[in-house]
């Protein structure tokens, strides 16, 4: 396979997974800001939203410190200027749809074509809330049949194993974001660990990566900071938690060193973060800071996908 059909088949996977994360920020914002006041008093969530996206900065630029609802919907959702918005996933996916149209299915390659032209019947002008709920479920829904029609489609050949690269570490950045966010920006400073509005903001971070069902299966009693962050990052059976997503990289990575027939740094790396995963205690994870741990994550995630783009990608 070129270098450059595996970069696009790659970032395809990546943008696919993007629109379908900001969709739930979205939606998990929007339900945090309408707890009542008593609930906890005035909170920054939209702010946090920002963060959990990763484009406080660059909205900063256009919009100052005016953090408030309908600038960051549409600054998420539809913004031009924002590389990481959800029209711009589509655009950013569909366009390299079409560079390796030929490496994907009919399935796949509808499904991204159609939420194009779907997504044109949206603006943020007069976006009520309803149309805004039809909205993200339409960006989620898309992201649903685009996911399960290249799982029951695709060969599974080097095609299939670079978009499920791209996916799994674009998940587990927005996983380990959405969880450095929570602990250390949104709870306020007037507010303490296990009170009312804690625990409705740790459930609605559930919610927004759909794990709230699954995690009283698993743990069987009340939301709790540790509990949560144990699902999220040490349980492998959790689809979206940092570990299984970590399976499934080198699983994949694997892979395709298998087939191409060399290991290299990309491999070592997935493995080393792995088994860092792995020999993690969540005592010990908050014994010496939540944040600080997902902070190094995110570092050694970013480093992952440099590595693979400099080995396979160039």
């Amino acid at each position: 396979m070129l270098s450059r059909t595996a970069d696009n088949l790659y970032w395809l996977a990546r943008y696919m997974e993007r629109a379908d994360c900001l969709a739930r920020i979205i939606d998990v914002t929007q339900r945090l800001a309408q707890l009542p006041a008593s609930y906890g008093g005035s909170t920054n969530e939209w702010r946090s939203a920002l963060l959990t996206a990763g484009c406080a900065d660059l909205f900063k630029q256009f919009h100052g410190d005016a953090t408030t609802e309908q600038n960051v919907i549409a600054f998420l959702a539809f913004a031009p200027e924002n590389p990481s918005s959800i029209r711009n996933c589509f655009e950013t996916a569909r366009t390299n749809a079409r560079s390796v149209r030929t490496a994907l299915t009919i399935e796949m390659w509808e499904t991204i074509n159609s939420a194009w032209l779907e997504l044109k019947r949206y603006s943020t002008k007069n976006m009520t809330r309803e149309e805004l709920a039809r909205f993200l479920s339409f960006v989620k829904e898309t992201s649903l049949r685009f996911d399960g029609a290249a799982y029951r489609t695709m060969l599974r050949n080097d095609a299939f194993w670079f978009s499920r690269v791209g996916m799994y570490v674009e998940r587990a950045d927005n996983t380990a974001r959405i969880l450095d966010v929570k602990y250390h920006v949104l709870l306020p400073d007037s507010e303490h660990v296990g009170g009312p509005l804690d625990y409705f903001q740790w459930a609605s971070i559930l919610r927004s990566v759909s794990a709230l069902t699954s995690f009283h299966w698993v743990y069987r009693e009340s939301v709790k900071p540790w509990l949560v962050a144990d699902l999220l990052i040490l349980n492998g059976q959790m689809p979206r938690s940092l570990t299984s997503c970590y399976q499934n990289i080198t699983r994949y990575l694997d892979d395709i060193a298998a087939y191409y027939g060399r290991q290299g740094h990309a491999q070592r790396v997935a493995r080393s973060t792995l088994t860092r995963l792995g020999n993690s205690r969540m005592d010990d994870v908050f014994q010496t800071g939540l944040h600080e741990y997902i902070d190094n994550f995110v570092i050694e995630n970013n480093r992952l996908g440099s590595n693979i783009t400099e080995q396979y990608l160039l």
